[in-house]
């Protein structure tokens, strides 16, 4: 599916590939954002166990519904694999929950509102919409698709967390309750297969309850939900690769459940996965005191870049996020200013040496 690709997807960019995969599947209108854009979903399947997938319910996580664009694709071409999936399960879709924010490139709906603190007041349209296709549903399993910052390492160590998961708590108390370990279960089978292909990229996201979540939400309901968080990949800010990552844990987690072979994973390993930790910089610049040329003694800086929709596409603005001696954070990019060939390839990064001659 390299028709939609980059950061910024909304409805019109779904709309050619959802059209032609009506031949095979049932593509229908689950309702009605704030601004009357449609939300559709997708009927899959005609298997007993029922898995319900949503994404982009935060409109400028845009990474997973491309991902559920590839895996709707590949059952589309189909093979006796995904043929075999068809009939062991029926899968809803959801691919663009939040379709206004999509188009404005906003994490909240039109009235301002995060989607995913309102399980419990639903008192948005997408909201009830969601929140009505659970119940009508009820599914099996729930997937809960969203990006995260690139922020985020995998535990401790100098790499990022490309993919992360999470098995919501279902109480305050974070109980191992029978859906809870079915998740982890899932998510241990995961992890398993990404580490081929990311050894040390996979982190396991907080897991402080909130019932305003609705992957907590759901999972307080008994139902397995499975929270995925598409991070960053070196070099990959319009997470082409993390894209690919995605519909792995997604192709691996269908085969999973289809054919009950997560049973046999344990809690133990999914509690192995290092938990998320915000050790990351875009940018890492030591002895940053050069740049500024102001006397200050010697400080690192960290830089990030904000995320801003100009003239239809994401432009990435860094600014300095933090100053001081950061001796426990990474860096996408890391440069030391005493280094003769590092301060010269910094300094042709003029928007980046900029924030510092102008600050």
């Amino acid at each position: 599916m390299n028709s939609v690709s980059g950061r910024y997807v909304h409805q019109d960019h779904l709309r050619p590939f959802l059209d032609k995969i009506k031949t095979q599947f049932e593509v229908a209108q689950a309702g009605l954002s704030i601004q009357n854009n449609s939300i559709d979903k997708i009927t899959l399947g005609e298997g007993p166990v029922k898995i319900l997938m949503w994404s982009q319910m935060h409109g400028n996580e845009s990474t997973t519904t491309k991902a559920i664009l590839d895996l709707l694709n590949t059952f589309y071409i189909g093979s006796d694999t995904s043929d075999d999936l068809l009939k062991r399960l029926t899968l809803i879709i959801i691919p663009m929950l939040n379709p206004d924010g999509a188009y404005a490139y906003t994490r909240e709906n039109a009235n301002k509102v995060d989607l995913n603190r309102d399980a419990q007041d639903l008192s948005q349209a997408e909201s009830v919409i969601l929140r009505r296709e659970f119940e009508a549903f009820a599914p099996d399993f729930c997937f809960n698709l969203h990006d995260q910052r690139t922020i985020y390492s995998a535990g401790s160590n100098p790499k990022p967390a490309t993919l992360s998961f999470l098995s919501p708590a279902a109480d305050p108390s974070r109980e191992v309750t029978g859906s809870r370990l079915s998740a982890m279960k899932v998510i241990s089978g995961i992890n398993r297969e990404l580490q081929q292909l990311i050894p040390g990229q996979v982190g396991r996201y907080d897991d402080a309850f909130n019932p305003n979540c609705v992957g907590d939400a759901f999972q307080m309901s008994g139902t397995p939900t499975i929270l995925v968080e598409a991070g960053h990949f070196p070099e990959d800010y319009g997470r082409e690769k993390t894209r690919m990552f995605v519909y792995k844990a997604l192709w691996t987690a269908l085969q999973a459940i289809a054919s009950d072979s997560y049973h046999s994973e344990s809690k133990t390993n999914y509690f192995n996965i290092p938990e998320n930790k915000k050790l990351y910089y875009d940018f890492l610049i030591r002895n940053a005191q050069i740049l500024d040329k102001k006397g200050s003694p010697p400080y690192s800086a960290g830089i990030l870049f904000r995320e801003e929709l100009i003239s239809n596409r994401i432009h990435f603005r860094p600014y300095i996020e933090k100053k001081g001696t950061l001796p426990e954070y990474y860096g996408h990019q890391s440069f030391d200013c005493l280094n003769e060939e590092e301060l010269e390839k910094l300094r042709k990064k003029e928007e980046i040496t900029r924030l510092f001659l102008n600050g």
